[in-house]
């Protein structure tokens, strides 16, 4: 589990991070570099989640490569898909991270919702359900690993 006090917010207590895979973990289908590194300095923290519908076929192997678990949604409905696994894992224990439209839904259901502005762009939908932007996948993961950081920015 990883928690964090947050003034005016009160304490997160997380044990679940769901990554979207698409234009958020991956530009052009590729993994960002550095992500594979601190996603392994945060799994004793988190049970790690990569949700997709898979469009590329690669998600097993980065999975597998990442060490992490899969999540794949079936094509049509997505966002609901999405918003539904973050509703399993119990709501307030998720930090999910996206950049679609088709991330909206669990953005806003998660108990920290961060979009990304990333190579792929980002969604209006996305931006508006998040609780936090960041520039690159690789800053939101840094919020985990620096929570000093998350605290600055998302304190009232």
């Amino acid at each position: 589990m990883w928690q964090v006090v947050v003034p005016g917010r009160g304490t997160l207590r997380l044990e679940h991070l769901v990554l979207d895979l698409n234009g958020t973990l991956t530009l052009d289908g590729d993994l960002v570099p550095g992500v594979e590194e601190r996603l392994a300095a945060l799994a004793p923290h988190f049970t790690i989640h990569l949700v997709t519908a898979d469009t590329r076929g690669r998600a097993a192997e980065l999975a597998t490569r990442l060490g992490v678990r899969l999540a794949r949604v079936e094509p049509g409905h997505e966002p609901e898909q999405k918003r539904d696994l973050v509703v399993r894992l119990g709501s307030e224990q998720v930090v999910a991270v996206g950049n679609g439209a088709n991330d909206a839904e669990m953005l806003r259901q998660a108990a920290l919702g961060v979009a990304v502005l990333g190579g792929e762009g980002l969604a209006v939908e996305a931006l508006q359900a998040a609780d936090l932007l960041v520039r690159d996948v690789r800053d939101a993961l840094d919020l985990l690993l620096q929570p000093a950081r998350l605290v600055a920015t998302w304190r009232r």
